[in-house]
């Protein structure tokens, strides 16, 4: 009977492991330890970590009752419990951090301080005004949101009051009032909420690591209820969460995290990626998988997806160590569509230009809600909602109030029917009357700085400015009732019932969705980067929002940027950075960018040169040294093995960076948006002597060569004799992973383990 019942299970756990790939095979099957799992978007990361649970308790490895995983949102912790319930696991508890520390802090409250558990809140709004009143302050309602979110990220990064000013000088916060005032507000909170005996939501992981620092018996208690732990998302955990995961573990090593370093844009809460970065550095004996097969996007969308991040910058030495956690997707769907990259004169018609498309894709057989128009900032959703609502497309904004339900917007349209009402007709522009409203009720020309609930609220009676200026436009003779009536007649019309409908979304509220058909819009110097976006670290974030934009599609993806605000208007706007980079970067895999359609004024992103046709490019990226397949990004714009021996002309380097530091500043851009560090160690090692042995080296592509293969080609020419010439083709092209370049990814897991050099 018992080895009927071993075989049973034997059979039942092989089951559970047909169906994945090798790499997820490997994640399921290593149940020993600590494992850690680098998971880029799409590659069925929730499937493999799942099937590992299932697997685990099918064996009987794990016991179900022993084993937590936690995610970081209740909508994936309830997938998760979906997807192990299905597998035969659903014993399993999967839980967010704040949901288990929260069962655990009632339970053990009687049996540590007794007495009933303090209330939750549900919203910190209404102490923090409590707070700013004690201090003798004032502030509106976007400022209390604000100062909220201020107090969140100090208590999730574990900062008190007291060391609040000088932390926040030191993390390059901006918060809505001076460091020292906010940090007086912080403690004001503090002694409100202690007063009323209130907990917040940062309160629950504070005490339960308190309970659990303080009795080691209560400690002791819940480890032995808990042994095997599964963190989902572990790029988002801040100090805070794994301080309390610690606790949870105690001295036992069966821990597996799963995360994606290049998907971590919520550092502004408190979140991030060094605890996924330095996880081999905690657990030398770890095992390491990563999962590169992308199941979600085709090779168009994936091909893009990793030009944008092989761009990066990798300069500091925490930020190869970012490269080196990177995960090289290999697309598994069939081709499908070019990319499309399309410019406007002004925002308007963007707008009309992306339902224009989204319609075409509707009327051919796509679903509405398999469409999403992704943006940088909520502001922007307006003028994508008037043009949705005007072809007759239903939508629906997710993550924030349509844009003429938001308070500060139903407040200014109040203001301005009234003063409509108090105002002869025929006096100061429709724009300066539009603005005076506005400036009546706190708005201004100049924005707050740093982002936050301030920034968004400006950005909406900015829209409703702008808007104005367009009106007045069009409507010469137009006063204040006049748009007044406007605004309502587009009110009207976006507050239709909608049941299957498009999704206008931020890309911040976009992380963990996927559509057939993704618009990224907007993509302006000033929005992506965002303007408050300035030290390098904060621009490499905005990197890899644009990067978890682009994973959201599944099939049709599209690009677009307006060079101006209004119809009529200057054109001052630039395309973003990234931009560049994503194009050149295509280019310099495949030779020309066959796999996108450029549309729109200026020639951006135009074919290559016939004389640049003739390198060709394709096979694997090699070592130009020793012949050794090329893996790492900054080994691949090298050309060569990082260790291996370097024939840097140093002289011909320093004119190279003194000119591209000139370059940069005529156009003010930062130095690695002329060339990286890396390409131009690579010119300087191989000095082409033409365009066509320029363009072959990663990072020059058809744009850059343009603009600036004359300047560098003349600086080439004043150092020794050229290593490379038209006839030469260097690592099969020095771009391309096409051909076995994917197995050159995949043959790597067996090696490379160690992601924190």
């Amino acid at each position: 009977m018992g080895s009927m019942t071993h075989a049973t299970t034997a059979d039942s756990g092989e089951a559970l492991l047909a169906g994945l790939d090798t790499e997820q095979r490997a994640v399921a099957t290593a149940l020993q330890g600590p494992v850690c799992v680098l998971a880029g978007a799409g590659t069925g990361k929730t499937r493999a970590i799942t099937h590992r649970i299932a697997y685990a308790v099918a064996r009987g490895v794990y016991p179900p009752n022993q084993v937590l995983a936690v995610t970081f949102t209740a909508r994936a912790a309830g997938e998760m419990r979906g997807r192990l319930r299905y597998l035969g696991a659903g014993a399993v508890q999967a839980r967010t951090f704040h949901s288990a520390a929260l069962r655990q802090l009632q339970y053990f409250w009687p049996h540590t301080v007794g007495g009933p558990s303090p209330k939750l809140m549900d919203t910190k709004l209404p102490l923090v005004a409590e707070a700013v009143a004690a201090c003798r302050m004032r502030a509106d309602r976007a400022e209390l949101r604000d100062l909220a979110g201020e107090i969140e990220w100090a208590k999730a990064t574990q900062v008190t009051p007291d060391d609040y000013p000088a932390a926040a000088v030191k993390a390059g916060r901006l918060p809505p009032r001076d460091p020292a005032e906010t940090g007086r507000i912080y403690a004001a909170y503090e002694a409100v909420k202690r007063d009323r005996g209130s907990i917040d939501f940062e309160d629950v992981l504070l005490l339960t690591v308190g309970v659990l620092e303080s009795r080691p018996d209560i400690a002791d208690r819940v480890r032995d209820q808990y042994r095997h732990f599964v963190v989902d998302e572990y790029q988002d955990v801040n100090p805070l969460q794994q301080r309390l995961l610690d606790c949870w573990l105690g001295r036992r090593d069966s821990l597996c995290v799963v995360g994606d370093a290049s998907q971590t844009i919520y550092s502004f809460t408190g979140a991030t990626p060094e605890f996924l970065l330095g996880f081999p550095d905690r657990h030398p004996d770890a095992t390491l998988v990563r999962l590169v097969r992308d199941y979600r996007s085709t090779p168009q969308v994936v091909t893009l997806a990793n030009a944008l991040l092989n761009e990066a910058p990798m300069d500091t030495l925490a930020q190869r160590r970012t490269a080196r956690a990177r995960v090289e997707l290999v697309a598994q769907c069939p081709p499908g569509p070019a990319v499309e990259y399309e410019e406007y004169p002004d925002e308007t018609a963007e707008a009309e230009g992306a339902a224009r498309w989204v319609k075409r894709l509707i009327d051919a057989g796509t679903r509405p809600a398999e469409i999403a128009v992704l943006f940088r900032i909520n502001a922007q959703s307006e003028v994508y909602e008037q043009a949705l609502a005007d072809v007759g497309v239903p939508y629906v904004v997710r993550g924030v109030e349509r844009f003429f339900e938001r308070p500060e917007v139903r407040q200014a349209v109040m203001l301005l029917r009234g003063a409509a009402r108090a105002t002869t007709e025929g006096g100061e522009p429709l724009p300066s009357a539009v603005r005076g409203v506005l400036s009546g009720s706190g708005w201004s020309a100049t924005p707050p700085a740093g982002s936050g609930r301030s920034r968004e609220q400006w950005e909406s009676l900015a829209a409703l400015a702008a808007l104005a200026s367009e009106y007045a436009a069009g409507h010469p003779e137009a006063g204040l009732a006049d748009f007044v009536r406007e605004l309502e007649a587009r009110a009207a019309v976006q507050h239709a019932p909608v049941v299957d409908g498009v999704t206008l979304a931020s890309l911040h509220s976009a992380k963990g969705l996927e559509w057939d058909a993704v618009l990224l819009v907007g993509l302006t110097e000033g929005l992506l980067p965002i303007s408050y976006a300035e030290t390098p670290d904060q621009v490499e974030e905005e990197r890899r929002l644009l990067y978890v934009g682009v994973t959201r599609a599944r099939k049709w993806l599209r690009l677009s940027w307006a060079l101006a605000r209004a119809p009529g208007g200057r054109a001052t706007r630039r395309p973003s950075r990234f931009l560049d980079a994503l194009r050149e970067a295509q280019e310099a895999r495949s030779g020309s960018i066959e796999g996108s359609v450029v549309r729109g004024r200026g020639g951006r992103g135009g074919r290559a040169t016939e004389e640049d046709k003739r390198v060709k490019r394709s096979g694997p990226v090699r070592c130009r040294v020793c012949g050794r397949s090329l893996i790492e990004p900054v080994e691949r714009k090298l050309g060569r093995c990082a260790d291996c021996p370097s024939d840097l002309d140093e002289e011909l380097y320093e004119r190279l960076l003194t000119w591209r530091s000139a370059r940069a500043q005529e156009q003010s851009l930062p130095a690695y948006c002329v060339f990286t560090d890396a390409t131009l160690t690579a010119i300087a090692e191989t000095r082409p002597a033409s365009r066509a042995a320029l363009a072959v080296i990663p990072g020059v592509g058809s744009t850059k060569l343009d603009r600036y293969a004359d300047e560098v080609l003349a600086l080439l020419s004043a150092g020794g004799a050229p290593l490379i010439d038209d006839s030469v083709t260097v690592n099969g092209g020095g771009a391309s992973d096409d051909g076995d370049g994917s197995q050159a990814v995949l043959s790597s897991l067996a090696g490379g383990s160690d992601i924190a050099q």
